[in-house]
């Protein structure tokens, strides 16, 4: 499965990533979406 998450970076986008992980949601692809602020930052 082909998941994109908008907004990574912030609060909800965290928890989002968090969830997958912690259910171990099989990902075929995960693309992670944020400002250009957030550009090149490691989460």
């Amino acid at each position: 499965m082909r998941v994109a998450i908008v907004g990574a970076s912030g609060a909800v986008g965290q928890e989002f990533l968090r969830v997958l992980e912690e259910r171990k949601f099989p990902l075929d692809e995960l693309v992670l979406f944020g400002s250009s602020r957030s550009a090149g930052s490691y989460y």
